[in-house]
């Protein structure tokens, strides 16, 4: 699987549980049968709620935003509504398999299989022939949104709605980084799970979470310090590299830091770790897709135990502190750091030139 063959998000309800970064499924359409997590990866990270339309609400106060009218349901009441029958499968903790359909007892996993193993609808299928039809009408790589509905007509076909799309218009020249022109102790930060492409040399300032002070508790606040100082690098117009455990973007407070695209606009490469005792469902920017490919914002994702990702933290710790909050910390480098982002190998890395 190559980073050009792209991927799908796909949850049940309203498309606002996927957009706003929860717990979704993905796959890639090109190889919609493989699977990278393991089962209990898979169940730990299903989709457990879902967002429908409030049809009991008759007082809908559109003041409130695009959730006004919605309901934020649990999948049991999918389920209990005859939905569910080709989106879920059962898992088995005993045994650690999982069974697709849902006519065994157990927990249930939003992963599709019906659809996306037995081809029960075309899903992958239709995706792939609608982005290679806009990719040529358009001329660029392409993001869609779509919605399924599973009920099918007197043809005994489903519906496929195509909502949107929207062109990905990235680096022209394709960056490629060359390891054996890079000076390896000048490294700082280096993964292979990132999504970019080109290089940066005019960022001299971070913002990061400090990991001895992060309380996951405590994440609705961190975003507010980071909107602060954020609003600061906008004053100032300055760009910046922001890192931080967990999902960027997501709704679950406990799973990342829930902010939203304005409260980080100013960050040039966004960064997501996992620590110790906080995992990292890497998310490859999936909350502000069409920002970090347009605006070609640097999205990596750094695992602390992979020996295929690093981050030197004693080198960040000893850079001048500009601002500090309970939570974060704003340091700014003597000189521009290099930042090189091979988007086909999706290796990137931030080098410091001393």
């Amino acid at each position: 699987m190559k980073p050009e063959d792209g991927y799908a998000v796909c949850a049940i309800g309203l498309g606002t549980y996927v957009v706003s970064g929860e717990k979704s499924h993905r796959f890639c359409p090109k190889f919609p049968t493989l699977v990278n997590n393991s089962s209990k990866d898979q169940f730990r990270n299903s989709q457990v709620e879902f967002f429908a339309v409030d049809l009991a609400n008759k007082n809908i106060d559109l003041l409130k935003g695009e959730e006004a009218g919605l309901i934020r349901l649990d999948v049991e009441d999918a389920e209990r509504h005859g939905n569910l029958n080709h989106c879920a499968s059962v898992y088995d903790s005993e045994n650690d398999i999982i069974s697709p359909g849902i006519d065994k007892y157990g927990p249930r996993i939003i992963d599709f299989a019906n659809i996306l193993k037995y081809n029960y609808i075309p899903l992958a299928e239709t995706i792939n022939s609608v982005l290679d039809i806009v990719k040529e009408a358009l001329g660029s790589p392409v993001e869609i949104e779509f919605a399924i509905d599973l009920n099918k007509d007197k043809n005994r076909k489903a519906t496929f709605n195509l909502l949107q799309i929207k062109p990905l218009i990235g680096n022209i020249n394709d960056y490629n980084i060359n390891m054996d022109e890079v000076n390896e102790e000048a490294i700082i930060l280096y993964t292979e799970n990132g999504m970019g492409n080109g290089q940066i040399e005019d960022i001299t300032d971070v913002i990061y979470v400090d990991k001895n002070t992060f309380d996951k508790s405590k994440t609705k606040e961190i975003a507010l310090e980071i909107e602060n100082l954020n609003s600061k690098m906008i004053g100032i117009k300055q760009n910046y590299i922001l890192i931080g455990p967990g999902r960027w973007g997501t709704r679950d407070p406990w799973i990342g830091i829930p902010v939203n695209w304005t409260q980080i606009s100013n960050a040039k490469i966004i960064v997501e770790t996992s620590l110790e005792d906080f995992p990292l469902d890497a998310s490859a920017g999936s909350h502000f897709f069409h920002n970090v490919t347009s605006m070609n914002v640097g999205y990596l994702s750094i695992q602390h135990h992979s020996s295929k990702c690093m981050i030197n933290w004693d080198i960040f710790a000893e850079q001048k502190l500009i601002d500090k909050g309970k939570y974060i910390r704003h340091i700014r480098f003597k000189k521009p750091l290099t930042i090189k982002m091979d988007g086909k190998k999706r290796i990137s890395l931030v080098l410091w030139n001393k």
